[in-house]
This record gives C-alpha cells, sequence and structure tokens, in this order.
C-alpha cells in the first residue's frame, strides 16, 4: 500500500522542498497484513489531483499496455495515479500481482482501494463524482457503466458516477489537457478507459522496467521451477493456436501493423505481418525451435499455451537432443509470463501481447527473444 504522510522532522532545500508536504511510504507484503484504517490519518491530499482509468480492454497482455500507457500519461498530465485493478472474471488489486515500490519509482500512486477507503469521502465525496468519455461530439452518450467488463469493474470499486461528461482532447496533448481538467474543478478524472493506445507507443516500452512481478507470483513461479527442473536453464515458448487466435489471424497477413506486431516489426518500417508469425505452422515451430536448442544447447523447454502445446510433436522431432518439455497449464496466467520471462531464450508470437509482456521484461533485462515466422 502507499501512502502520503505528514513529515515535520525533514528539512529540505532547493527543488525538492515541496516534497516537504509528503513523504511516500510503502508497505511491503501482503495487503492483508496492514489494515488500510490503520493508516487513515496519514493520508494526504494531493493538490495535482489525481487519475484513474477502467483497464477493461481484452485480456491481461492488453491490460498490461494499457496500464503502461495510462502510467505514462499520469506522470504527463502530473496526477496521481490511482492503480487501477486488473480485470479477469473479477477486480485483482494491482498489488495481487505487482510491486508498488517499483512502480512509485516512476511516478506517484496509490492503490485504487486504498485510495477509495481512506480518501475518496473528503476528495471525491458522493455526489460529485463526474466520469469521463473521449468523444468527437459533445452530445454523444457517456455511460461508464454499461456492460460487462466496465459495470464490474467500477462496481467492485464502489463507484457510481453522479454525471457524466465527453471531451475531445487528445491523449498526446498533455497541456491542453490540463487546462480541460483543471484538479480544482476535477479533483478526480475517472476516464472509461486507457488513456493510451493499442498497441503501447514504442517509447514507454522502457517503463515496464517499474512492472515487476510480487513475492507471491515470484513464490509461485520459483516453485515449480525447482519442482521440475531445478537449477537448469531452459528455453521458455509461447504457442498461440486457440480458437479465437485462429480466426483473429485470417485478418493478419500483409498488415504493416496487427495487434501487438510492432514488437518485431517497427512502425513504418515497411515489413508486413504473415500468416506464420500469427499463427505458425508446426514446421515453423519444430524449425526454429530446434535452430534454439542447437545454438544454446539446452535441454529444457517450457512450453505456456492457449491450447495445444505440441508436447508429442517437439519430442519425437527434438529426440535427438534428448530434451524434456513441460506445461503446466496454470490456473493464473501470470504464472506462465513469469516463467517465460526467466527463460535463457524466449521464443514468441510476434503478434500477441501476452508474448509483448514477456518481450518487454527481457528487453529491459538484455535477456533474448525470438518470434515465429520471423526469426
Amino acid at each position: 500500500m502507499v501512502f502520503y504522510q505528514r513529515n515535520s522532522r525533514m528539512t529540505m532545500k532547493g527543488p525538492l522542498k515541496f516534497l516537504l508536504l509528503v513523504t511516500l511510504v510503502v508497505i511491503v507484503g501482503s495487503h492483508d497484513a496492514v489494515k488500510s484504517e490503520d493508516f487513515v490519518d496519514k493520508y494526504e491530499v494531493d493538490p495535482k489531483g489525481y487519475l484513474i482509468f477502467c483497464l477493461c480492454m481484452g485480456r491481461f497482455g492488453n491490460q498490461a499496455e494499457h496500464f503502461l500507457g495510462g502510467l505514462a500519461f499520469a506522470k504527463a498530465v502530473d496526477r496521481t495515479l490511482l492503480l487501477p485493478p486488473w480485470r479477469t472474471y473479477k477486480n485483482v488489486r494491482f498489488t495481487d500481482w505487482f510491486r508498488l515500490e517499483s512502480i512509485t519509482e516512476y511516478h506517484r500512486v496509490i492503490v485504487a482501494e486504498d485510495f477509495m477507503e481512506n480518501l475518496a469521502d473528503q476528495v471525491w465525496p458522493v455526489g460529485n463524482r463526474t466520469g469521463c468519455c473521449f468523444s468527437y461530439t459533445v452530445d454523444r452518450t457517456c455511460d461508464l457503466k454499461q456492460g460487462n467488463p466496465f459495470g464490474p469493474f467500477w462496481d467492485g470499486l464502489g463507484v457510481d458516477f453522479d454525471k457524466t461528461e465527453n471531451f475531445m482532447v487528445s491523449y498526446s496533448q498533455p497541456e491542453e489537457w490540463k487546462q480541460r481538467f483543471p484538479p480544482s474543478k476535477y479533483p478526480v478524472v475517472a476516464l472509461k478507459g486507457a488513456p493510451a493506445p493499442f498497441p503501447m507507443r514504442p517509447e514507454n516500452w522502457e517503463l515496464h522496467k517499474y512492472l515487476q512481478w510480487s513475492d507471491d507470483i515470484i513464490q509461485q513461479g520459483q516453485k515449480y521451477i525447482h519442482d521440475h527442473f531445478p537449477g537448469q536453464e531452459y528455453i521458455g515458448i509461447h504457442l498461440r493456436n486457440g480458437a479465437d487466435w485462429e480466426n483473429a489471424c485470417k485478418h493478419a497477413p500483409d498488415q504493416p501493423k496487427y495487434m501487438a506486431s510492432p514488437q518485431c516489426i517497427p512502425l513504418n518500417s515497411g515489413g508486413k505481418v504473415t500468416s506464420e508469425m500469427c499463427l505458425p505452422s508446426t514446421q515453423e515451430v519444430l524449425r526454429l525451435l530446434e535452430k534454439v536448442v542447437k545454438e544454446t544447447d539446452v535441454k529444457v523447454i517450457y512450453v505456456a499455451t492457449d491450447k495445444n502445446p505440441m508436447i508429442a510433436e517437439i519430442e519425437q522431432h527434438l529426440k535427438d537432443y534428448q530434451v524434456s518439455v513441460f506445461h503446466q497449464d496454470p490456473w493464473l496466467p501470470q504464472l506462465d509470463l513469469y516463467i517465460l520471462g526467466q527463460s535463457v531464450h524466449f521464443i514468441g508470437n510476434c503478434v500477441s501481447s501476452f508474448t509483448s509482456f514477456v518481450t518487454r521484461e527481457r528487453a529491459v533485462s538484455n535477456k533474448p527473444t525470438s518470434f515465429w515466422g520471423y526469426s
């Protein structure tokens, strides 16, 4: 949990003098271990205002790209970001999956649930809660809670909107945005969706270094590694081959940009997505995997997939290399992501945002990544 706390003992000079008002206190560990109400008197209102948005587009990979773009936007407009819950079939508290202290190295944040419990009555009281939607017309209906996951997202935070507004200021215009939403009138700006594009802007990729796994995710991931191939290097691969993906890939060939493809095809490079990039054939999977096995001399392969792990095909094709293939189909996909990120070499799907999460994590750690149909 993150709190703003008064500090009367410290003195500071120069450009940091404004920090006299607040000291960021990070409580590390399970959020259940310390009750937020124990710290109500230590919260301090941010006069520059707050920002919150629903991570309501697609699965986790898409949500992660929107989060990082939204984090960059919060810094650009200089508002404290209320860390939104991740969205599955329910709201998942941000700190269940990621560490708070690493995010605070980049910008001011508070977990949304903590804000609602400790500051909302003062800063954003019932009767004064406005929701905002981007629209090219001012008279378009702005309903932040219509449908799933929008309604359940806000209901999970206990938020009902007293009024709504449309705005036409681009997220790429932070100064104009500040003028449209002064904190004196809009102490909290609540948006229907993330103030960021998908796929995310390449200039924000490096922000992934602030998105670090929680202790709980690390412990579960390390337990699987220790129980199945302790102390061994392994190759991680992501196979996206479910029925929904097959349908999506019908529209991919010859597109200069398709979903998360900028991770391997730079924007405006002239490159185009191919069928093998989006839905690689068995031959392509075995070709590239054998190539990496030869280059690395690694004997362990970990497979993450939404449908077919191709274990029999991989073992048969690579029998001369005496490899061992593992696949767990975890109840929590984030465990797959963690394990893939720790591999000595990763092969992923250029079009998939699930892969792009791993790609960014590995890029900030200088770990190698290859892509089906491309590498």
